[in-house]
């Protein structure tokens, strides 16, 4: 008996969520995923709001016509609501590293049009003192799984928070943006320049984090900027 079916017979893969034994391989059982709200068909090319009709190129939510924000395109891979909000909070706050793995994958494949090998995949960042407190970032887990999917460069410290914020969580997008206007800076890493970077981070809520990480990396000569969520906030929530 080889050593991967040695470990599988050990300990068999299960759901992440309910776990329940899957026949194979690492994700969710086809309860769970039915109810994981996936993101496809017609969406915003900016932060992908579902949008009636068919999938079109280019296609853009009343909001982002009136206030885009700064990047050039952006994707996630499902709605941040029953399932995807479990799988969210449980990489996030509890402690479920196993969850990066298949969500890279994911993210991969919603960004498909966006992340190619000559892309550079960047995390949001999180405070040192943050990141010692919860142990890892899970936004760098993410985007080293997409990386590895996509064969794209990952630049874990490209970008840094030079200040600790106050948690978002309840403030608007104003508030968001007024906190974090300069806590965002990238590093001395000349990967930056020139390059089509993408900054993944693990929920989109109204833009604020990934709107500095975007200017962050344009003032530091980044020839593009897209972004990449696990999962996205519907407008309204």
């Amino acid at each position: 008996m080889g050593l991967q079916r040695l470990i599988e017979a050990l300990y068999p893969p299960q759901c992440l969520l309910c776990e329940t034994r899957l026949a194979e391989g690492i994700g969710l059982c086809p309860d769970c995923r039915r109810e994981l709200d996936v993101l496809s068909g017609a969406q915003c090319d900016l932060c992908a709001e579902p949008l009636p009709g068919r999938a079109e190129a280019d296609l853009k939510c009343d909001r982002c016509l009136h206030n885009p924000p700064p990047w050039r395109r952006g994707r996630s891979a499902f709605r941040y609501a029953g399932r995807g909000r479990d799988l969210v909070l449980a990489l996030k706050w509890g402690d479920r590293t196993d969850i990066a793995i298949p969500a890279g994958h994911w993210m991969a494949q919603a960004a498909a049009t966006i992340v190619t090998e000559d892309s550079l995949i960047i995390p949001v960042p999180l405070y040192w003192m943050r990141r010692v407190k919860r142990r890892y970032n899970q936004a760098a887990l993410l985007g080293k799984a997409m990386a590895e999917v996509s064969g794209a460069d990952f630049a874990a410290e490209a970008l840094r928070r030079r200040y600790s914020t106050r948690l978002l969580d309840g403030l608007n997008r104003e508030e968001r943006s007024e906190t974090l206007a300069h806590a965002i800076e990238t590093t001395d890493n000349p990967q930056v320049e020139g390059r089509a970077c993408v900054v993944v981070d693990d929920v989109l809520t109204t833009g604020a984090t990934l709107s500095a990480c975007t200017k962050a990396l344009q003032n530091a000569g980044a020839a593009q900027v897209d972004v990449v969520t696990l999962a996205r906030v519907a407008f309204g929530d």
